[in-house]
Parts: structure tokens; C-alpha cells; sequence
């Protein structure tokens, strides 16, 4: 299963929650883990899949302070969220926070995972990533190549 695409959606800051887009929702089930993701987004995750992104963030050496970090940053803000029958979730405070919700956001599907977006912040990932992904393209090639 995979997510692509992208999908505007209102964010309820009343009761902080939203839904789903249905497209996703077919797929995801009905139990997700919603965490911090990068550059301000949150992320979710198929609850069953969850395990797979918790062996993959500790197989480094918790001796190191980065895999500390990410630890920290990625598994102390995860939250577990059940969708009711129409696919809406409340969003934890503590991650509207972080991901300055309004009342506008973006749900942009990158693969295994969901990314929720404020539309402002997207937008200006949109714009960076227009100008940019000549670049990025090329050090990800030379990474790979590396190996």
C-alpha cells in the first residue's frame, strides 16, 4: 500500500480535529499513530506499521546522542488515534502545537506514511522544493552512490 497525492482539508480548532481523505482512509484503518514529523508537519502512520518505523528509528546505537534525539523526537510525541466511522481524529494538542494548525491544512501522502500540513507551511515547502529539487535530487544520488 502506498500514499501519494495530496488533499486540502479543514482543521476544526474548536474540537482540533479534521478527517481523513477518504482515499487514504481506505487504507490506513481505522487505528493510526500520529507523531512530529520534519520541517513542521506531523506524520501518520498505519498503527500496524508503526513497529517497522519504531525498528528502523532504534537500530542505531542508543549510545549515540543523534539516535537519542531522534528517539526522543519522534517516539515521545506519538500519540495513538482512533478514527470514527466518518475517518475524523483528534489531533493532540501538544502536536497542533507544534505543526501551527489552522484552519486549513494539507494531507500529502509520501509512501508508507501521511503528512499533515499547515497550508502556509506547505505551501512554502512547495516553493522550496520547486527551487530546489535539482539539488536535493543530486546529494541523494550521491548518497546512494556512496553505499
Amino acid at each position: 500500500m502506498m500514499f501519494i497525492g495530496n488533499f486540502e482539508n479543514n482543521f476544526d480548532l474548536e474540537k482540533g480535529r479534521t478527517a481523513l481523505p477518504a482515499k487514504f482512509r481506505r487504507n490506513l484503518g481505522k487505528k493510526v499513530i500520529i507523531t512530529a514529523g520534519y520541517e513542521g508537519s506531523l506524520m501518520l502512520v498505519k498503527a500496524e506499521d508503526w513497529e517497522k518505523v519504531v525498528s528502523q528509528i532504534t537500530q542505531s546505537s542508543f549510545l549515540s546522542n543523534v539516535s537519542r534525539q531522534t528517539e526522543r523526537f519522534l517516539l515521545g510525541s506519538a500519540f495513538d488515534v482512533d478514527l470514527d466511522t466518518q475517518g475524523r481524529f483528534i489531533v493532540p494538542l501538544s502536536l497542533r502545537q507544534y505543526a501551527k494548525l489552522g484552519k486549513e491544512i494539507v494531507f500529502v501522502g509520501v509512501g508508507s506514511r501521511i503528512e499533515i500540513w499547515n497550508k502556509l507551511a506547505w505551501s512554502k515547502q512547495q516553493v522550496y522544493l520547486q527551487e530546489n529539487i535539482a539539488q536535493i535530487s543530486e546529494k541523494l544520488d550521491e548518497k546512494i552512490s556512496n553505499k
